[in-house]
């Protein structure tokens, strides 16, 4: 196999495998260096002896790659915060190296690793790295000459920008995969990984219906059961429960989305022993208005496509619907919306984040 087939296979095998890595790697830039015995990264190339890449396998030619995807992401420069250039480099590349094991990749054994730094950050690595070079009284710069052998101000002005661009470009893959729930396992210790109090839809919808189902209790009429004895006991008589769903028909809601919210919403329903559900559709104006009951499945015919006006939905629910307790309003929440509260709880269903009036938007999100 030619060496540019077999560095190609391994970035799409990388790709695949393991997304935060593979699209990093994606946009390195690789440099052919047979000076070098394997390979390195100075934070904005890899460089690599082309007879170390033909000799391992394609796995270990992965954690090359992902290695080199790292150490581009992570700004060395900007991070080194006047520690030593080559031990700080050094450093950072035993914590990446335990962190991709850590993850499955398979370690050519080139590639700087010790147990003993195991979970550890750089920094970490980097005091202890350190104190061994005190102990053993050997010199100890502030930078070797690769740091500062034919580099001037100006291209160590370069340099900088390439990290930090390469770190923003990097930054981005991590919050799409942090958004996706995908992030590989130990990479708080290199990236500040901000952590959202995701809270799923489905467990918003589910919370709000066991809200507003639930079993009254009443004197009258008292239990029979026990009226021979002389005991006058509350019965215990599940009300129906009664819901508005409104759909809104403008033309702009996501029909995938509406689909796997009617879907979750039928399931919820069969928990609850009985139930009705009242469904308007509406753009600018009721378009439709059915009733569903226990057992029965929730579908919704989308009819109407003009603008979005929210208050025929109110108006109808304040004469028609006079007992209503709750309402899951389904829409893109652009248009107009009444101007009062309604008596009644509302759950707006809506695909992304909107400031609404009153009322709790609840993201669908699939």
């Amino acid at each position: 196999m030619q060496l540019q087939q077999k560095i190609s296979q391994a970035k799409a095998k990388l790709l695949v495998e393991y997304p935060l890595f593979g699209t990093i790697a994606s946009k390195l830039q690789l440099i052919e260096n047979d000076d070098i015995q394997a390979f390195k990264s100075n934070g904005t190339t890899l460089e690599y002896n082309s007879d170390f890449l033909n000799e391992i396998t394609l796995a270990e030619m992965e954690f090359v790659f992902a290695n080199g995807a790292m150490h581009a992401s992570l700004a060395h420069e900007s991070r080194k915060n006047g520690r030593s250039g080559w031990l700080w480099q050094l450093s950072t590349d035993y914590a990446v190296n335990d962190m991709l094991v850590e993850n499955g990749l398979e370690r050519p054994y080139q590639a700087h690793y010790s147990k003993r730094f195991c979970g550890l950050y750089a920094e970490e690595i980097y005091a202890q790295l350190k104190e061994d070079i005190l102990r053993d009284e050997l010199e100890y710069e502030a930078d070797d000459i690769d740091d500062v052998q034919n580099k001037n101000a100006s291209e160590e002005v370069v340099q900088n920008q390439e990290e930090q661009l390469f770190e923003e470009f990097a930054k981005a893959v991590l919050d799409l995969q942090n958004k996706r729930d995908e992030l590989p396992s130990g990479i708080s210790r290199f990236f500040e990984i901000e952590k959202e109090g995701k809270i799923d839809w489905r467990d918003e919808l589910r919370a709000a219906l066991e809200r507003f189902h639930k079993d009254d209790f009443t004197q009258m009429p008292p239990n029979k059961k026990f009226l021979h004895l002389g005991f006058y006991l509350p019965s215990s008589i599940s009300q129906r429960f009664k819901l508005v769903v409104a759909v809104d028909s403008s033309g702009s809601v996501d029909e995938e989305l509406l689909g796997e919210f009617l879907s979750e919403l039928n399931f919820l329903m069969n928990t609850i022993p009985s139930y009705e559900i009242n469904l308007l559709v509406c753009d600018d104006k009721i378009r439709s208005h059915k009733i569903f009951y226990s057992g029965d499945i929730l579908e919704a015919d989308i009819k109407g496509g003009g603008a979005t006006d929210f208050r025929p939905v109110f108006e109808f629910i304040e004469n028609e619907l006079e007992d209503a307790k709750l309402l899951l309003y389904f829409s893109d929440l652009d248009g107009n919306f009444p101007h009062d509260e309604p008596r009644y709880d509302v759950k707006w269903i809506a695909p992304k984040e909107f400031d609404v009036p009153f009322g709790e938007v609840i993201v669908l999100q699939g």
